[in-house]
């Protein structure tokens, strides 16, 4: 059986593999994330995790790459990771009181065959209303500095969250639901 990588630093994506009892390998991408910019959001996702997984994908042999990628949208616009507190600052205070898009996508792809599979997965998600007090506090703990949106659902943004449609996975950054049906279609089960 190929040895599964995980084309990612992403610790939260890490403990979701680890979560369903994967054995893996993790290798960070180097993919630069603007040079997709100009796609629309659903094809960001996938094209972005694609080339994460096909690029990893030369670095082994007799591996299952998984490549993620995850984005947040309000009103069109894309929200990526903020540069410095400041920005993390103003992602919160646009998101309080409206309901925003995450969109998240997923590659696997086999380096022996050349086979690929690429999806993506749509979640709502309707913050509440959130003071400026805490959103400030919430900036000073350092975990919005390193997520798309400013925020952790699986952490105490979580907090700021007042009802998802859809996946929470795909929030957290990698849709369990879909991975484990793609895996199958590698002949990989979790059960």
């Amino acid at each position: 059986m190929a040895k599964l990588v995980l084309a990612s630093n992403s610790p939260r994506r890490q403990d979701l593999l680890q979560m369903l009892g994967l054995d893996f390998t993790v290798i960070p991408s180097k993919i630069e994330e603007k040079d997709f910019a100009a796609l629309p959001p659903e094809e960001m996702v996938k094209e972005l995790s694609k080339a994460k997984a096909e690029g990893v994908g030369t670095l082994v042999e007799n591996a299952l790459v998984i490549g993620s990628d995850t984005i947040v949208m309000l009103e069109g616009e894309i929200l990526g990771k903020p540069r410095n507190p400041e920005e993390a600052i103003l992602m919160l205070k646009n998101l309080r009181n409206k309901d925003h898009t995450v969109l998240t996508g997923l590659a696997l792809y086999e380096t022996n065959s050349g086979r690929i599979l690429v999806d993506y997965d749509r979640t709502e998600v309707s913050m509440g209303p959130i003071s400026d007090d805490d959103i400030r506090n919430y900036v000073r703990t350092g975990e919005p500095l390193d997520k798309a949106g400013g925020y952790g659902i699986q952490g105490i943004g979580g907090a700021f969250v007042e009802s998802i449609r859809g996946s929470y996975y795909t929030v957290v950054g990698l849709p369990i639901h879909l991975l484990v049906k793609m895996l199958k279609e590698f002949g990989i089960s979790i059960f």
